[in-house]
């Protein structure tokens, strides 16, 4: 028996090493970007704006794959099932995983645990706006808080989707105005504009990159902005506090990049680098701020990332609680 089994074991040694074998450095093939939302939202032109620099940095093809529905919740839901190995990340924002935890009744996967923090990739306002034809006589915020106070239960604005920050931009606009107006939702910013730009809508709390956009061709004007501070892009345009005499006022939501969990540690720290390296060069940084609208983050960082994400399933829990916004 053993002159016929040492032969056999004697041909298989080279073969053994082989089948265990690690696996090709990583990066060995292309990575996916998941964005959850329709071609030019604001994750969309994020992304693939990101995904170019991540290409030349990394040598290999990244690409944005579109995985639409549910508010986010279908690429959310692929993102947390995906493996940990570095070629699945998630454009993510505090719609998709702070928002939806409190608007949905039950979810697939859990907003906060099954995912990895890569980087914060800065805060996201939203631009009040109206359309001068439709609505010549609404030319700031005072004009249309006025004509909801005259018609209550008339004028009605657009959303990008129930819950989204584009619906609740306005129902704490409504709130702390005390208007009575209509929601109407849309599957996404392509639809949500085309209604208040053909009169469907009376006003549209869009995000801040689309807006600039509008406002600058002239299709759209702007009464105001959710955050804080003034846009650099819309300088002449005041914050809701100011042009709506709100005090305190101010609705803001957050784009950042997540793996899946479990992602090993070497892979997380290195992806973090690159994309922190990206997004703080110059000409990035001001195509965000300029041409986005969008603030960069102070720390963007993943232990950062966590923290603000953290703090961000409460404070987005009391705003849908107060909009009385659910989703089954």
């Amino acid at each position: 028996m053993f002159r016929f089994v040492l032969p056999v074991l004697a041909a298989l040694l080279p073969v053994l090493p082989a089948a265990h074998a690690q696996e090709p450095a990583w990066p060995s093939r292309p990575i996916t970007i998941l964005n959850g939302f329709p071609s030019g939202a604001g994750t969309d032109i994020y992304a693939r704006k990101l995904a170019e620099p991540l290409s030349q940095a990394f040598g290999v093809p990244v690409v944005v794959e579109s995985r639409t529905g549910a508010g986010g919740n279908i690429a959310s839901d692929l993102l947390a099932k995906a493996r940990p190995d570095g070629y699945t990340f998630l454009l993510a924002t505090a719609g998709t995983h702070a928002i939806n935890a409190a608007l949905y009744k039950s979810l697939p996967f859990d907003a906060f645990r099954d995912v990895t923090h890569i980087a914060l990739l800065g805060d996201v306002p939203n631009v009040l706006l109206v359309n001068p034809q439709h609505s010549p006589g609404i030319r700031s915020c005072q004009d249309l808080i006025a004509a909801a106070k005259a018609r209550p239960g008339v004028l009605n604005y657009s959303s990008t989707g129930n819950g989204a920050s584009t619906h609740l931009s306005s129902a704490q606009l409504a709130h702390a105005a005390g208007l009575n107006v209509i929601h109407v939702p849309y599957r996404g910013q392509g639809p949500a504009m085309t209604a208040l730009l053909t009169g469907e809508v009376t006003f549209f709390f869009n995000q801040s990159g689309p807006s600039i956009a509008a406002v600058q061709q002239g299709q759209a004007r702007a009464l105001a902005v959710s955050t804080p501070r003034r846009l650099p892009p819309l300088p002449e345009v005041g914050t809701v506090a100011e042009a709506c005499d709100l005090p305190g006022f101010t609705s803001t939501t957050w784009y950042g990049l997540l793996a899946p969990p479990n992602l090993p540690a070497a892979i997380q720290e290195r992806v973090s680098q690159e994309v922190i390296r990206i997004i703080s060069q110059s000409a990035f940084r001001d195509w965000l701020v300029n041409a986005q609208g969008i603030s960069p983050a102070e720390d963007s960082s993943p232990l950062a990332f966590r923290r603000i994400h953290e703090a961000d399933l409460a404070r987005w829990a009391e705003v849908v609680r107060q909009s009385g916004a659910t989703v089954d």
